[in-house]
């Protein structure tokens, strides 16, 4: 990678992190890359409203491809003695999502100064916290007749600069799943007359270790406990209302929403028995990452004419990544490449590594 190029993309991702944006909110992030390409590329940029793509016109040898990078941060406040610290009180890069968008921008200067065998398009992509981002973007593929697709994660954990590769599934399935039970407040000294969901709750948490664990799911689930919340803080008033919030996960997707569906099924079962309304709503709503084989063939490949160990991992993340839409409509993969004995992501500790700047450069760049 050109040094030149490197120094401009490791100060853009200093600046990004100074000015982190939340899902949904990456109004001043998009414009900043947007003028970034604009001021130091020729590619064509098409701003499409949450987020936008950077097309490098090359040859018709290949098929197009394309590579994604995430541009949200998360609410984590963060390390004041960075030199470069979030000016966003409780917001702030601790996923390296301003590390990817660097990656991206400088695989966009290094594309402007070669000619491809195909036309290569950089996705920067709003809202992956959520799950929502990717599934906004990933029309572009079927519009594009984009053939393979394209990202990396950082990750702490393994010797630092090698490549964490696996076929198939790559990232668990998961979905957040909120109970609503709405029954009637009365006097603390009468619980009689109203209905409490207190039981119904309890009840439903003591299910969940035999639903989770039954023998009925083809690969390993996860229930995970987020929040209960019940009545007020007020001794006089028996609870009328509650929620439970949990986050079910799945190394396959089928499996996830069958564990969904089951704890689904016990809460009207309990709610029907205290005579509660029961309301179910859905968040942050991720489907497995499959790693396609001949892709991460493809990655091993390029690891080794460059020189970067191999990590192939024995078991699937169980973080989710929407990267799984873009991989359920084209050929492709997400790689890890570790960064060592560093903090891990989503901890106020945590901050990208550059180092690894150029060596995701250079890997994309073979990929072209």
């Amino acid at each position: 990678m050109n040094a030149n190029s490197l120094l401009l993309v490791t100060g853009l991702r200093h600046e990004l992190h100074t000015h982190p944006e939340l899902s949904g909110q990456e109004i001043q992030t998009k414009r900043r890359l947007q003028a970034f390409l604009q001021t130091h590329t020729s590619l064509e940029i098409t701003d499409c409203g949450a987020w936008f793509h950077a097309r490098k016109s090359g040859g018709k040898t290949l098929p197009p491809v394309a590579f994604r990078a995430d541009m949200d941060a998360v609410a984590i406040q963060d390390d004041p003695s960075l030199p470069y610290a979030s000016i966003i009180s409780g917001v702030a890069h601790k996923c390296g999502h301003d590390g990817h968008c660097a990656v991206l921008a400088g695989l966009a200067l290094e594309l402007d100064d070669i000619t491809p065998d195909r036309d290569v398009y950089c996705i920067f992509q709003h809202a992956e916290e959520t799950g929502q981002g990717a599934r906004e973007c990933v029309g572009l593929i079927a519009e594009k007749g984009i053939a393979e697709i394209y990202a990396f994660h950082n990750m702490s954990g393994q010797t630092p600069g090698w490549v964490g590769l696996r076929a198939g599934t790559m990232n668990c399935a998961s979905q957040g799943v909120e109970f609503h039970f709405q029954g009637l407040p009365a006097h603390a000294s009468l619980p009689e007359t109203g209905k409490n969901p207190s039981f119904a709750i309890a009840d439903l948490l003591r299910a969940l270790p035999d639903i989770a664990g039954a023998q009925t799911f083809s690969g390993p689930v996860w229930c995970t406990v987020i929040q209960v919340a019940v009545g007020s803080r007020n001794f006089g008033i028996a609870a009328g209302d509650g929620s439970l919030l949990l986050t079910c996960r799945g190394e396959r997707e089928a499996d996830m929403l069958a564990l969904t569906a089951k704890l689904e099924s016990a809460a009207r079962q309990f709610a029907a028995r205290d005579g509660l309304s029961l309301t179910i709503s859905l968040h942050d709503v991720f489907p497995e990452t499959v790693n396609h084989p001949e892709a991460v063939d493809r990655v091993r490949a390029i690891c080794k004419n460059l020189v970067y160990p191999v990590h192939t991992m024995p078991e699937p993340m169980r973080s989710s990544e929407d990267m799984g839409h873009f991989l359920k409509a084209a050929n492709g993969a997400l790689f890890l490449i570790y960064t060592g004995d560093r903090p891990p992501i989503h901890t106020p500790e945590y901050d990208f590594d550059d180092s690894i700047i150029e060596q995701a450069v250079e890997i994309f760049k073979a990929l072209i």
